[in-house]
């Protein structure tokens, strides 16, 4: 697992503890039953912090499942942090 991902992992881990790794990999806001706004604003401040990006309005779109951040964050995060 590359480093995205593997980082990635933990940020959802840590939002939902209840998850199975296996299962974080296809997590989706539809999949995940306790994934409501407090938990997309908690997931959001990690992967900030943790990525060093700041996504835009327009980027939140993506941030609905575990797939779409981690193919914004292959696409945002700097070559020299992966």
């Amino acid at each position: 697992m590359d480093r995205i991902s593997t980082e990635l992992q933990t940020c959802f881990s840590k939002v939902f503890p209840n998850l199975r790794p296996e299962e974080i990999q296809t997590a989706s806001v539809s999949t995940v039953k306790e994934w409501d706004s407090l938990a997309s604003a908690t997931l959001l401040s990690l992967i900030t912090e943790t990525f060093e990006v700041d996504p835009e309005i327009e980027d939140y779109e993506q941030f609905t499942s575990f797939e779409g951040i981690r193919q914004y964050l292959e696409t945002h995060v700097s070559a020299e942090k992966t």
